[in-house]
């Protein structure tokens, strides 16, 4: 594969990547190039966390790129996920690797690294340190969206020690490469910054696009960080959410009801999901249409299905019915190992109890 090659493939995953010229200094220089993205283990997972993260993971590793996923055990407890209990974040974070094995991504080429490990390092917490004085609490401040919580001075003093751990990961981990959501661009963008001031590098920034949730756009704000993560898919709302362990009727009864008004392509979740993961696993998108209406479509691309949506050619429950068969086809192999890895299925089970009891 050229460079060119790569650098093409990788703009498949970035909706954006900042900066694609020092990307291809990267690999004319650097023979053992290493991306990373994390993740705080909390409740279940669902499919932009699944398929989409393994699409993508294993789209950067075709390009020789060696792919470290940080389990973020401590951040996810600084940030009080699962109620601040380390040992269900940690039960958590091995559901999620077993779910990972399931949905296909490439586990020979993936090192998984533990926060909890990491923390071990005095060199670990010193780097902590220096970060931390580079910049006012102020600034800290301004990445809160990587939390997933708002910009605001009520956070606890342990989520702003956060984007401080999060940008000495990189460094601590040897990323050449940051590979993470459009939510996570400022704590990426600070690390840019503290690279340079410390010493480091500045790590190559990789933003993926971010699936919505099933429910209609309510707000009208212009700022496309602050626009997706509003509209992201939330497992803290189960029914605008796909979970990676949903039955059939899950996935109908979600799917249905989900906001896809007819002719209307901007922000409609079905199509995304139609161009974000069906048209990575299939060839072409078979739309059954009544006879009086022009009968069964082949689909072959995402934009020949957006076309065809606007123009009122193929109607929304069509559409639906489409988008349900094939997710199912591809969550039935992560049901399955659920129900037959006798470890994976005690995992699931422990991680539906915490929802619960919550």
């Amino acid at each position: 594969m050229t460079i060119e090659e790569k650098i093409a493939l990788i703009k498949q995953v970035g909706e954006e990547v900042i900066k694609e010229e020092e990307l291809y200094d990267l690999f004319q220089k650097e023979k053992n190039c290493i991306a990373y993205d994390g993740f705080e283990p909390s409740g279940q997972m669902h499919i932009a966390q699944g398929i989409l993260r393994t699409i993508n993971i294993n789209k950067l590793i075709k390009t020789g790129i060696t792919f470290k996923m940080l389990i973020a055990d401590w951040h996810a407890w600084a940030n009080n996920k699962m109620g601040g209990d380390l040992e269900k974040i940690q039960t958590v974070g091995r559901y999620f690797i077993e779910v990972w094995k399931a949905c296909g991504m490439d586990m020979q080429k993936v090192q998984f690294v533990w926060a909890s490990e990491l923390v071990k390092s005095d060199s670990y917490w010193k780097l902590v340190l220096q970060i931390a004085k580079t910049n006012s609490i102020r600034r800290f401040i301004r990445t809160a969206e990587i939390m997933g919580r708002a910009e605001s001075f009520d956070l606890s003093a342990a989520q702003i020690i956060y984007p401080c751990m999060q940008t000495a990961d990189i460094f601590t981990l040897g990323a050449h490469i940051t590979e993470l959501g459009m939510d996570q661009r400022k704590v990426n963008m600070l690390a840019r910054e503290i690279g340079s001031l410390l010493g480091y590098w500045k790590p190559i920034v990789i933003s993926h696009h971010m699936l919505t949730g099933l429910t209609k756009p309510t707000s009208h704000t212009t700022d496309k960080i602050t626009r997706t993560i509003e509209l992201k898919m939330s497992k803290s709302k189960p029914d605008t959410a796909l979970f990676m362990t949903d039955s059939f009727d899950d996935l109908k009864r979600k799917i249905d009801k989900a906001w896809c008004p007819e002719g209307i392509v901007k922000e409609n979740p079905i199509l995304e999901y139609c161009r974000y993961i069906l048209f990575e696993k299939f060839d072409a998108l078979p739309i059954e249409r009544p006879a009086k209406y022009g009968g069964k479509l082949i689909v072959k691309s995402a934009d020949e299905l957006e076309n065809l949506y606007r123009t009122q050619s193929i109607h929304p429950q069509d559409l639906k019915h489409t988008v349900i068969v094939l997710l199912d086809k591809l969550l039935q192999p992560v049901r399955r190992h659920f129900i037959e890895n006798k470890e994976a299925h005690t995992l699931l089970e422990t991680v539906k109890i915490y929802q619960t009891t919550r």
